[in-house]
């Protein structure tokens, strides 16, 4: 699946309508969000099962807010519905590709144990 810019309106379709949601927050002007595109893009390339979504931070603030993002670019990966990561920082393309194996060997009954599910229209 390619990488889609998403807005706040679409964002919990997405988060919803896909089992792992691979979310890139970022803004145009950020050098190490420029720096961890191509590894987004590249992963996203090879992982055509999984939706990956790029944030622009200054167009949806409110949404970056809602997730109390203070850092960019910020990694958050939703897996039916549950953040089960977030990270600050660009990742190299073999740490992207660790996170996306331990998300998909993730016991999610487990997980859901102790989590609360994304809601859609509802704050983080």
């Amino acid at each position: 699946m390619a990488v889609q810019s998403v807005s706040t309106a679409a964002f919990d379709g997405v988060v919803t309508g896909n089992d792992i949601v691979l979310v890139d927050f970022w803004a145009p002007w950020c050098g190490p969000c420029k720096s961890f595109a191509p590894v987004f893009e590249q992963v996203a390339s090879e992982n055509p099962d999984v939706a990956f979504v790029k944030i622009n931070t200054d167009e949806e603030s409110d949404l970056a807010g809602s997730f109390a993002i203070r850092s960019i670019p910020t990694l958050m990966v939703f897996r039916e519905q549950v953040i089960v990561f977030q990270q600050a920082g660009a990742l190299p393309k073999g740490a992207l590709d660790s996170i996306l194996e331990q998300v998909r060997a993730l016991d999610m009954a487990e997980v859901k144990r102790g989590a609360h599910p994304h809601e859609p229209g509802g704050d983080a």
